[in-house]
């Protein structure tokens, strides 16, 4: 009988393009879903799947991901044999300290550790959203005697040029691979989930493949390797970008959502502090929205995901919006069509996300803030009366005193200015009561 899976999760990516939310956190530990972070969904797959033998790397801003999985808990793995481990990299004697220079250059700084596992090494992505039994992957993989099986999805093809693209013969072996290709000849895509057994991922790893779609792929089918596909057809979401991030939120409120987080088949486990019930006073309304624990509504929220410990004062008003933990909506603010961070104060009677100017890009970020959605950094304060614009940045940490005007046109930024010293307590009430 085969020795039990073991999971590399890769969780060290920056995630440049979720903007200011991957600014203070690994693109794996951004919220997601109201309560949930995006690595809960591969953590919990594991579990689901029966894999307890898990490694989690981990490079970028790791702190809040090691203090959301801690040891392994929610998951069900605190184990003293197997369980979670969180691994970085790390200065070797007589070598000058490296980051990893790539997702196969991570595996393979941490082979010693990958060594001592199983046969079968399952290679996963941390920053995507998706629900995926991996033993049918896994027994694709051992029954065609493969040294590497790649999960596949097909996918728009706009969105292909930012993946791995192949073709597949009758058996599903992989004849034909473009890695991120401007011109596309598949609309089948690698969804960056792989199976390797042991034997062929320590011959095809070496330091000049850093990445496995650019170059230990390509190398293996140069060489004449057994690499095959498996074909997956159920959910998945890369939410790389703030549009798709805000998409796949939103998607969630839907009747019945391709992404079901009410399965009782497959829960997606999260670390979940004790909070108290959501409360909806006698003046909320609310509409198609999650309201996770912890929140009190007395204002209007309508087709929005509110993660635990929101506050909506009497009449605030949410709208089209992902608002994350602890954040406090003052009375008469409106928020339309943006994403709040953790801990941002919205003050009386502002605005963020004014006006029809859906079309004017950011300046600062063109490529990433382009689609009318306006993003709040985290434990920012948004001074009452503002009225904020599409497609603006706020950065996080802002203060009131670091608004030069009231109103912030579309496409603008507002950014922390230097200062001697953090701010008062009463500049941290300037948008309150």
């Amino acid at each position: 009988m085969p020795k039990p899976a073991i999971a590399v999760i890769l969780a060290g990516g920056e995630g440049e393009r979720l903007s200011i939310l991957s600014s203070v956190r690994a693109k794996p530990a951004v919220p997601f879903g109201g309560k949930y972070r995006i690595i809960d969904f591969t953590l919990s797959n594991c579990v689901n799947s029966g894999i307890y033998n898990v490694l989690v790397l981990t490079q970028y801003n790791p702190r809040s991901l090691n203090d959301h999985i801690g040891v392994g808990r929610p998951w069900d793995l605190d184990r003293s044999n197997g369980g979670v481990r969180m691994l970085q990299p790390y200065i070797k004697r007589g070598r000058v300290a490296e980051w990893y220079g790539g997702t196969a250059d991570a595996v393979l700084q941490n082979f010693n550790v990958i060594d001592r596992g199983g046969d079968t090494i399952l290679v996963l992505a941390g920053d995507h959203i998706y629900k995926m039994d991996y033993q049918p992957f896994i027994a694709a993989h051992r029954r065609k005697r493969a040294d590497v099986t790649i999960a596949v999805r097909r996918v728009p093809i706009a969105e292909a040029s930012r993946m791995g693209v192949l073709a597949l013969d009758d058996q599903d072996r992989v004849v034909e691979w473009q890695e991120k290709p401007k011109q596309p000849r598949s609309d089948l895509a690698s969804m960056g989930v792989y199976v390797f057994s042991k034997r062929a991922l320590a011959r095809w790893l070496s330091e000049d493949r850093r990445d496995f779609g650019g170059d230990v792929v390509p190398a293996m089918l140069d060489g004449g390797a057994r690499v095959f596909g498996y074909r997956f057809d159920g959910y998945w979401q890369d939410v790389g970008t703030i549009q798709s991030f805000w998409e796949a939120n939103l998607a969630l409120l839907d009747d019945n959502p391709e992404l079901d987080l009410y399965d009782k088949e497959w829960l997606i486990h999260t670390k979940s502090e004790e909070r108290a019930p959501a409360k909806v006073g006698p003046t909320a309304q609310v509409h198609r929205s999650l309201i996770s624990h912890g929140c009190v509504i007395n204002g209007t929220v309508v087709n929005s995901v509110l993660s635990p410990g929101v506050r909506v004062d009497v009449g605030a008003v949410v709208r089209d919006s992902i608002v994350m933990f602890d954040t406090v909506i003052r009375s008469g603010a409106v928020v339309d069509r943006a994403i709040l961070d953790k801990e941002v104060v919205v003050g009386q009677g502002a605005i963020v996300g004014d006006g029809p100017d859906f079309d004017t890009p950011n300046k600062q970020e063109p490529g990433r803030l382009n689609t009318g959605i306006t993003v709040v950094g985290k434990q920012s304060v948004v001074p009452r009366g503002t009225r904020i614009g599409r497609n603006v940045r706020v950065g996080e940490k802002v203060r009131s005193t670091d608004f030069g005007a009231r109103i912030v046109r579309s496409g603008g930024t507002v950014e922390r200015r230097a200062r001697a010293a953090e701010p008062s307590a009463p500049d941290l009430l300037a948008a309150g009561d």
